[in-house]
């Protein structure tokens, strides 16, 4: 294949191309809840005995792991990156109700928005450091602490994957699904090399007719050098005959 194709084919390739998922604040965000929610189980929940422990840690991973196995499948289909990011959202919102009840339960307070924390967590946990500090600070949080620092966070993730939802639904209206994009690539490829074939073929139309007035003018130069040789031999032969009668 020649540069020029492959070119060509770059021009209309169709696979959408998608930032790394690890790139994504809301996968951070649900990777931080994950590590949070490991570490609260080992520390606030029985080892053994209790199906609450694996339900939470299977929701966070499941927040988690939809959101990166999403953006993965966007490349060849948006039906199935919508789908798994909102499985990611809905296992979010089961890991909230856990640890609102887990709160409830043992009458613990669940922070509102006028608690005195509330203001310096939100803070906190949308900032760039918090990422770089959580795991440390996991271990000195109480469990009413860290559970209302998880809330937090599922509260954020399932905001980030509410917008994510609404940029995917808008992206799939506006630019279609796989099909229509691979029939697009398609379509405009072929427009393209039609459009080249018959560039090519004016082009060589004209060089076909350049090439006909060419051979003409040559042809006419012939002819009139023939003329003028003929016309310099009958004068010669004139001359020659003029001599002959003088001598």
């Amino acid at each position: 294949m020649s540069d020029s194709t492959n070119q060509r084919g770059q021009q209309h390739l169709f696979l959408p191309q998608h930032g790394h998922y690890s790139q994504l604040r809301v996968y951070r965000v649900a990777e931080a809840l994950y590590d949070l929610t490991y570490l609260f189980c080992q520390r606030f929940l029985p080892p053994y005995g209790d199906r609450t422990v694996d339900q939470m840690v299977q929701a966070a991973r499941s927040g988690k792991q939809n959101i990166a196995e999403g953006n993965q499948a966007a490349a060849t289909s948006s039906e199935t990156e919508i789908k798994l990011t909102n499985v990611a959202r809905a296992s979010l919102e089961e890991l909230l109700a856990d640890y609102e009840d887990y709160l409830r339960t043992r009458s613990l307070s669940l922070w509102g928005m006028q608690h005195p924390r509330m203001r310096s967590l939100r803070q906190w946990s949308s900032s760039k450091e918090f990422f770089d500090q959580y795991k440390d600070m996991a271990s000195r949080l109480s469990d009413e602490e860290m559970g209302n620092l998880c809330i937090t966070l599922c509260h954020q993730a399932i905001y980030l994957l509410g917008q994510l939802l609404k940029t995917q639904q808008n992206r799939f209206v506006t630019e279609g699904g796989i099909r229509e994009q691979m029939h697009k690539a398609r379509t405009g490829y072929r427009q393209q090399q039609d459009a080249e074939h018959e560039t090519l073929r004016q082009e060589n139309a004209l060089l076909r007719q350049r090439v006909a007035e060419l051979e003409r003018e040559v042809r006419e130069m012939r002819e009139q050098i023939n003329q003028n040789s003929q016309s310099n031999q009958s004068n010669q032969s004139n001359q020659n005959n003029q001599n002959n009668q003088n001598n």
